[in-house]
């Protein structure tokens, strides 16, 4: 038996939104050990350099494989934009991120090739979505939108609501009609996809962390890495403020989990 299928997989976000990617992890493949970091001291990646954001990911993982993972899920848009083709060039593991299992499934989907994506607007900025969606297909019309109140009204909890409501009324009435498919391009917008549902009546939202987590397990796949564990291990690590990720992690997962211990990285 490979010896490498009994190690955990690897997930790193800059803070708590890479839970929606754990959540979605743990429901598609729930014989796996999981490792989670939060990098919740050096929070948010958005207003840093790229130089930054690359060396913060590379400590992130240079962690995880100590825990022995097997393969790094960057759980992070801002990581993904700025640092993935480097990670992954530098890394034997496998190392995958959010933002290619999204396109490719938002371009698989999309009859009218309109597509949509909404995410902080450091993400936005980036261009990396819409990059990313022309270089598979360079007749699709793409919109992009940052969004940057949906984060702070996540991790206030003031999800369903009058107030939520109203603000994507404001920064979505416009682009409902231009698209077909919208790209959840942070991993904090999965938890307002009721809302968003009932608003964007007809356009079809693609996911990011599913989208992710369904990428792990065909890489798991195919390199030979499946477990089959009965009772899997569920580890979290954070480099601050334990107390605010529980809160957190309660409301993202719907459930309590066992106290993240501080680490350095």
């Amino acid at each position: 038996m490979n010896r490498l299928k009994k190690r955990p997989i690897g997930i790193f976000d800059s803070g708590v939104g890479g839970l929606t990617v754990f959540r979605e992890i743990e429901r598609i493949l729930p014989y796996e050990d999981i490792v989670y970091f939060g990098d919740t001291a050096r929070v948010p990646y958005g207003n840093k350099s790229r130089e930054t954001i690359v060396r913060f990911s590379m400590q992130n993982i240079l962690f995880l494989l100590k825990k022995k993972v097997k393969i790094v899920v960057v759980a992070c848009n801002t990581s993904s934009s700025l640092s993935l083709e480097y990670l992954k060039n530098i890394f034997r593991v496998p190392v995958i991120g959010v933002i290619s299992p999204s396109v490719e499934k938002a371009l698989l989907v999309s009859k009218t090739r309109k597509i949509g994506v909404i995410a902080t607007r450091s993400t936005i900025n980036s261009g990396t979505y819409e990059q990313e969606i022309i270089k598979k297909d360079k007749k699709v019309q793409v919109h992009s939108l940052a969004c940057p109140l949906f984060v702070p009204l996540v991790e206030e909890g003031m999800f369903p609501g009058k107030i939520l409501d109203g603000v994507i009324k404001f920064y979505l009435e416009a682009i409902k009609q231009k698209v077909d498919t919208l790209i959840l391009g942070c991993t904090h917008y999965p938890l307002l996809k009721e809302s968003l549902v009932s608003f964007l009546k007809g356009v079809l939202l693609i996911d990011s962390a599913e989208e992710v987590a369904v990428n792990a397990k065909a890489v798991l796949e195919q390199n030979n890495l499946s477990n089959n564990k009965l009772s899997p291990s569920k580890e979290f690590y954070v480099s601050d403020d334990p107390g605010n990720f529980l809160k957190m992690a309660t409301l993202f997962l719907e459930r309590k989990v066992s106290k993240p211990k501080v680490v350095n990285v």
